[in-house]
């Protein structure tokens, strides 16, 4: 004899709920890894920053430059892509001790998912010392 199907039978509803979830569970398992490369790349720039706001006010007495200040912060970022990382060095008269030597780092991101740029600018540290 042949069987009829029983249509209140609920064997397969487990992997129906399961591929209609997975969609949502893989955008948001990607949005999270894109989240946390964007807050190590903002990490890395803010201590990359912190270098180079030091480097600028330690430097002045032996004769260091903004410039030497932004290799400080190149040389602290080196994990971030080097052609797109901009510093600025602002000296403002740091011939006394007490004056303040400005810092700004930039970098650009991007949260994108599945193509779709969602979010982008730039990540910017602003760092400030007084001069020694």
């Amino acid at each position: 004899m042949k069987r009829v199907a029983d249509i209140r039978s609920e064997r397969g509803q487990t992997a129906v709920e399961f591929a209609m979830v997975l969609p949502l569970l893989a955008v948001l398992l990607l949005a999270v890894i894109q989240l946390g490369i964007a807050f190590n790349n903002y990490v890395t720039l803010t201590d990359a920053a912190r270098a180079g706001a030091r480097k600028a006010i330690v430097s002045r007495l032996a004769g260091g430059t903004t410039v030497d200040a932004e290799a400080a912060v190149r040389e602290a970022a080196s994990d971030l892509d080097q052609t797109k990382l901009q510093v600025d060095v602002t000296a403002a008269g740091c011939s006394t001790a007490g004056d303040q030597s400005t810092l700004v780092a930039k970098y650009p991101y991007s949260v994108d998912l599945l193509g779709m740029v969602v979010k982008s600018g730039y990540l910017t540290s602003t760092m400030k010392e007084r001069c020694e």
